[in-house]
Formats: C-alpha cells, structure tokens, sequence
C-alpha cells in the first residue's frame, strides 16, 4: 500500500523552508501531496492560482510530489486521499502549542490519520513567509529564501528585490 502524506499549509509565498519539509518528508512517504488552503483568516498575498503555479514551478522534476487545492476540513481531505499522515514543521518552541492543539483535534476527528512534526534545517528554522513578504516589500534580497518561481513572482509584486 502506498504511503500518503499531505502537507498542507496556505503557502504564501512557498519557501526553501517548505521545499526542505517537501524532501524530508519524501524520505519517509511514497508520495507528497502538497494541499494549498484559500486562507480564511489570514489576507493572502497571492491568489490561490499563483501560489499553486509558484510551487508547481518550484517543484519540476520530484515526481512523487502533487500539489492541489483544498477547502474543508483538513482531516476529511487526507481520508478522501488515502494519505495517512499529515505533515507539520516545527521551527521553534512558539509553533509547536499551536501544531500540538491542530494534530491532538484531527486526531480526534479521525484517529486513523497521524501527524508527523518536522524540522526544517538549521539554515531555514528562522524562515517564515511572513518574512520573506516583508523583506520583499521592503526591496532586500530574498534569492536565498526562496525558489526562483517565487523570487520572480515577489519581484511582480513589490518591483525589484536588491
């Protein structure tokens, strides 16, 4: 039986950090779906379209990845899927309160479906979209936090990156 896993996340903009949770995670499952959520709390920078097309782009060539578009509860879209995991990064001791809350409710909604907490590299454990928005916006530099799809996309956006 193959091993399923999703990552979900809003993705706005995809990063180095999530493109290293990608690889991790494709060393222990046999196929990544990367589920791109419309955030509903959060005011997104990219529509779902371009951040679909960004990872897509960012990601030419890993075979074993899909990305797709989700609405709904999390734990309803991985048994539709057949995945059995759900995929979380940990950067610091301040996600993890949140991360534990979401993992301890989907498993409450469906105890088949696990959730495996990852660590990004040393190099991305400060990385957060967030803040490649703002360096962005700001014109700094972010070619070394972000994939070229990405930088190319940020730069329509905020003009050019130094």
């Amino acid at each position: 039986m193959k091993k399923i896993a999703i990552y979900p996340g809003t993705f706005d903009p995809f990063t180095y950090g999530h493109l290293d949770l990608v690889r991790r995670s494709l060393r222990t499952f046999d196929e990544v779906i990367i589920a791109v959520a419309p955030s509903l709390k959060k005011q997104p920078l990219f529509t779902i379209e371009e951040r679909f097309a960004m990872i897509e782009n960012s990601l030419r060539g890993y075979k074993r990845v899909r990305i797709e578009a989700f609405e709904g509860l999390l734990v309803d879209y991985v048994r539709k899927k057949k995945g059995i995991a759900i995929i979380r990064g940990l950067r610091a001791v301040s996600d993890f309160e949140y991360e534990l809350q979401m993992a301890l409710m989907n498993r409450r909604l469906n105890q088949q479906i696990e959730t495996v907490f990852l660590m990004p590299s040393e190099e991305y454990s400060f990385l957060t979209a967030t803040i490649v928005k703002e360096i962005s916006s700001l014109g700094g530099p972010v070619k070394d936090l972000v994939p070229k799809p990405v930088e190319k996309e940020l730069m329509k956006k905020f003009g050019s990156c130094a």
